[in-house]
């Protein structure tokens, strides 16, 4: 197992360390990842200048598992995601963003997979992202 892998590097990757070893429960994860910033790969444009965008519409990385159910695909930190991205094609770019801020814009239905394919990584079905999206909902009326 490579330490590189499962060792924590930003406190998003503490928390999450924790609820996966079950120090945090997952409640009070998702809580704090609501606080949290993640990167979320973004799909390049060919505008002939690398890494430059010529629309203000980002297409974020998107995935269909077998029943055909989208999945939005964010990393804990852009160094985490270099070697997914790199088996998908165009999605050489992508920015930092608050989790609350994806959650908000997300349609129904979608899942989230944060760090996927690696230990340190962790899937939210489409019920605990529509209860994240009450969980918002209720802070804004509460504010």
């Amino acid at each position: 197992m490579d330490i590189q892998a499962t060792e924590a590097k930003n406190e998003l990757e503490q928390k999450l360390l924790a609820a996966i070893n079950g120090d945090l429960s997952s409640d009070d994860f998702m809580r704090e990842l609501m606080t949290q910033q993640v990167f979320i790969p973004i799909k390049d444009e060919d505008s002939g200048i690398k890494g430059f965008q010529r629309t203000t519409k980002a297409t974020p990385l998107v995935l269909q598992d077998d029943d055909g159910r989208n999945i939005l695909v964010l990393f804990t930190s852009p160094d985490r995601a270099k070697g997914f991205v790199a088996e998908v094609p165009g999605y050489g770019g992508g920015l930092l963003a608050d989790f609350s801020w994806i959650v908000e814009r997300v349609a129904a239905g979608f899942a989230i997979s944060v760090n996927p394919g690696m230990e340190m990584g962790m899937d939210i079905e489409p019920e605990n992202v529509t209860q994240m999206l009450a969980l918002l909902a209720q802070k804004a009326a509460s504010n």
